[in-house]
């Protein structure tokens, strides 16, 4: 297999990764802010909107490089 057909597949699963990363930072936040720290909850899902604002843009990329030529 050439090393530009693993590209995809890294890509895929770094994106994975992210969405992994970004449910157990969701998970965090709740576990802050029940705590009574709500100012630095709020300020953690403030930060995980760039995740939310790439995605769509990454999981578009996705697809056209695991489309078939």
């Amino acid at each position: 297999m050439p090393n530009s057909d693993l590209l995809p597949s890294l890509l895929f699963k770094l994106n994975e990764n992210q969405l992994a990363l970004e449910a157990a930072i969701w998970e965090l936040s709740n576990w802050v802010e029940q705590r009574g720290s709500a100012d630095v909850a709020d300020n953690v899902r403030c930060t995980l909107d760039t995740l939310d604002k790439n995605e769509e843009f990454i999981k578009m990329t996705l697809a056209v490089l695991m489309a078939p030529e």
